[in-house]
């Protein structure tokens, strides 16, 4: 096990030396801080092992979770596979949204991706690497804030299939303010815009298959232009309503509120979770989202001005609760 103290301040390297002092099984790399990406990479060079498996400092893996992300490495063709995420600390609603947003999006996405060979990003925080797929790219790049998607392209471009356990499960925390929020989602925006961006060429080229024709241009469109249009179109049905001339358009809003809940419903119902959970989805709407088209918005200003934007620091709390262990 290899732990990377990125310039820590809160006494976290010091205390993992000593849980295991002279055991050869662990070693604390110590930097500057220099961010993520940098951190990864460091861990990745220093690495002997043919298969890396990777987690953050915030998250925490079930017992079988090792065994499930390393199981499909059995095929050769495989680079690198995603496991499951899941939000450990629900105690807010904030949290609660994100615990649903995982279920309904990131992790119901990354099933049918699966099956198409065109998952866009294994996430560092439960993710597992072939170490000679990795190297023969050149290592993790720190070009970009979101460094695991910019792998995880890199691995497609080469020629390895990225696969999905989704018995794979971790526990990461989740931001717990909207402030904090913002500040994750604006990283994860702008770092996914930058990663598409490089990776440009492989948009709708035939010889990537479902990746280049699907999922990528996907990405562009649900989580860009789509997301950035909703604060637009939600002030054009004021202004219908306003002037007594809305009711198509509500009917319209409906039927796309009632298909967000529908999909909330089946993701709930394939992670087994309570199915009344999906009822969330309704106050997303109206709470959540608007946050997110806020964060694209500036993503997309700052990215136009050309500006350079950090990894910035996440304040942790310690609050997951694992289940399954």
């Amino acid at each position: 096990m290899i732990v990377v103290d990125d310039g820590s301040q809160d006494g976290t390297a010091e205390k993992v030396r000593t849980m295991m002092p002279g055991d050869r099984r662990l070693r604390v790399l110590s930097q500057a801080n220099q961010g993520k990406a940098r951190a990864l990479e460091r861990g990745f060079r220093d690495a002997s092992f043919g298969v890396l498996v990777t987690l953050d400092a915030d998250t925490q893996f079930q017992r079988d979770t090792v065994a499930e992300l390393v199981a499909p490495f059995v095929d050769g063709r495989v680079g690198a596979v995603s496991g499951h995420a899941k939000v450990g600390n629900r105690r807010r609603f904030i949290a609660r949204c994100q615990a649903l947003e995982y279920a309904c999006g990131f992790n119901l996405d990354r099933q049918a991706y699966a099956a198409l060979n065109c998952i866009t990003v294994v996430p560092g925080a439960v993710g597992a690497y072939r170490r000679e797929a990795v190297r023969a790219i050149g290592g993790m790049k720190s070009d970009t804030l979101a460094e695991d998607t910019d792998l995880t392209l890199e691995l497609h471009r080469a020629g390895y299939r990225v696969d999905y356990a989704p018995r794979a499960i971790a526990w990461t925390e989740a931001p717990e303010t909207f402030s904090a929020l913002a500040r994750q989602r604006f990283r994860w925006c702008f770092g996914t815009m930058q990663c598409l961006w490089k990776h440009r060429d492989m948009v709708f080229d035939p010889r990537r298959g479902a990746l280049g024709n699907f999922s990528l241009p996907g990405i562009w469109f649900f989580q860009v232009v789509l997301v950035a249009l909703v604060p637009l179109v939600d002030v054009l049905l004021l202004i219908s309503i306003i002037a007594g001339d809305g009711g198509a358009m509500l009917i319209y809003f409906l039927v796309f509120l009632l298909a967000d809940f529908i999909l909330a419903l089946l993701g709930c119902l394939l992670e087994k979770e309570p199915w009344h959970r999906s009822l969330l989805i309704l106050p997303m709407r109206v709470l959540y989202r608007p946050l997110l088209s806020w964060v694209v918005w500036k993503s997309l200003h700052r990215a136009l001005q050309g500006v350079f934007v950090e990894w910035g620091k996440l304040e942790r709390k310690g609050t997951v609760e694992v289940q399954g262990v």
